[in-house]
């Protein structure tokens, strides 16, 4: 299936590049299209390698191997412009022809890539591991189609020291790629005595580590230590957002500038009171932050704490206020925050330390309100484009975005941000938006 997938790649890479070639109009007898294709096809692969895009996971998750895919492609085409600039044969290559294949080579990995991963995925009936469950317990723990299980009667009893079980055992588990054993508390140490030697990934299950969520397993002074949490970007990804954070803001400051003016004078004679509206807001970590906004509301009404949500037809409102939060004009402000680094382009909407939601502050609905900021707060998210925003009057108001934020958090790449700006176009009026 690597092999197929790889093939599946590099058909896809050189036939972008003869298409090319017909759309921009090179004769296809000249071989330029063959050239790239053959100098961008090697890179790719060794970095789609060296990326995990061919690996047991992305057989199962689908999307996982369409985001390395595309990832490796775009540091293959990076790494092939810097060795023709550097080479100095970039005249010998057609730009145009280069930019198009490009361009079609994301289309058609993307497309590809899906469309066999999925069938992939039914072949492997959604596993591409043989997992055995091993159980000693009179109530077994649920388990997919695809595990065998294995009753840990008198025969196979981890106590005993017998080599004829040692070796019904090993027979038993030579095609396992994974072994789980559910066993009582005090039989642990036994059956982890047992299969350390069997050469297979073997686990124990430990249901009271559900409520820690470990993500893994680590040591501090030669002492065994749970994993509970971490930044969910490596520092490769955080700079990459950050740059990108950086080029997307400075740009919008500059193209926004007479409209930023405009709204600007427009509040100034339209109510009393300062311009922009500063709050108190949850950022990264946890910590506390100084938003800006537009002020829409009157300087003697606002709500410097977020207790009470903006409704429809709220009083508070001025008239230009209206229009700037229906068209979410009254955001633009935070590009300031982007640029100096409190706030990202795409992220968890930031909260009001005194937001709530059914009268309950928000992590009195769900207490993993907190988990939402280890990265930081967006501009735009997940969310708001789903349609998540507006008043929370109800609990599921929050509850539908948290689940929004977790997602990202978890599923992050910059084409999944690039994805979501381009949504929230489509999203800028809401009929939540007031």
């Amino acid at each position: 299936m690597y092999v197929i997938l790889a093939a599946i790649d590099i058909a896809c890479i050189f036939a972008s590049f003869v298409v090319a070639s017909v759309v921009y109009g090179m004769p296809l007898a000249s071989g330029q299209w063959a050239v790239v294709a053959s100098s961008l096809a090697p890179i790719y692969v060794a970095a789609a390698a060296n990326g995990g895009a061919y690996s047991a996971e992305v057989l199962v998750t689908p999307g996982q191997g369409v985001t390395r895919s595309l990832r490796a492609l775009l540091l293959a085409i990076g790494v092939l412009m810097f060795l023709a600039f550097y080479l100095k044969v970039g005249a010998t290559f057609s730009r145009g022809t280069f930019a198009i294949g490009s361009v079609i080579g994301f289309a058609a990995l993307a497309f590809a890539r899906r469309a066999y991963l999925r069938h992939a995925r039914i072949v492997l009936s959604g596993t591409a591991y043989n997992v055995m469950l091993i159980s000693d317990q009179d109530d077994i723990h649920a388990a997919d189609d695809h595990t065998t299980i294995i009753r840990g009667d008198s025969w196979l009893d981890p106590e005993q020291h017998c080599p004829e079980m040692y070796n019904r055992l090993a027979q038993m588990l030579a095609t396992s790629d994974r072994v789980v054993i559910d066993c009582a508390p005090e039989r642990r140490v036994a059956w982890v005595r047992l299969l350390k030697g069997a050469n297979v990934r073997s686990e124990v299950i430990a249901p009271e580590l559900s409520r820690l969520a470990p993500l893994g397993i680590d040591n501090w002074s030669n002492q065994p230590t749970i994993v509970v949490a971490e930044g969910p970007l490596s520092q490769v990804d955080a700079a990459m957002k950050r740059a990108f954070d950086i080029v997307v803001s400075g740009l919008a400051l500059i193209v926004l500038a007479p409209l930023l003016a405009v709204i600007a004078l427009l509040i100034r004679r339209d109510s009393p009171g300062p311009i922009l509206f500063v709050q108190t807001r949850i950022g990264q970590g946890n910590r506390l932050f100084r938003m800006l906004k537009f002020r829409s509301m009157r300087t003697d009404r606002s709500d410097g704490h977020g207790n009470r949500s903006a409704s429809r037809d709220d009083e508070r409102v001025t008239a230009l206020g209206r229009f700037i939060r229906k068209t979410s004009i009254d955001e633009l402000p935070q590009l300031i925050n982007v640029l100096k680094g409190d706030m990202s382009i795409v992220g968890p909407r930031p909260h009001a330390v005194g937001s709530r939601a059914a009268d309950k502050l928000f992590w009195e609905v769900d207490d993993r309100y907190w988990h939402r900021h280890a990265i930081k707060p967006g501009l735009t998210g997940l969310a708001q484009v789903r349609g998540f925003r507006g008043a929370t009057a109800i609990e599921r108001d929050l509850t539908d975005r948290l689940q929004a934020d977790l997602e990202y958090l978890r599923d992050w790449s910059l084409m999944k941000d690039v994805m979501i700006i381009l949504q929230t176009f489509r999203v800028l009026t809401h009929k939540n938006a007031f």
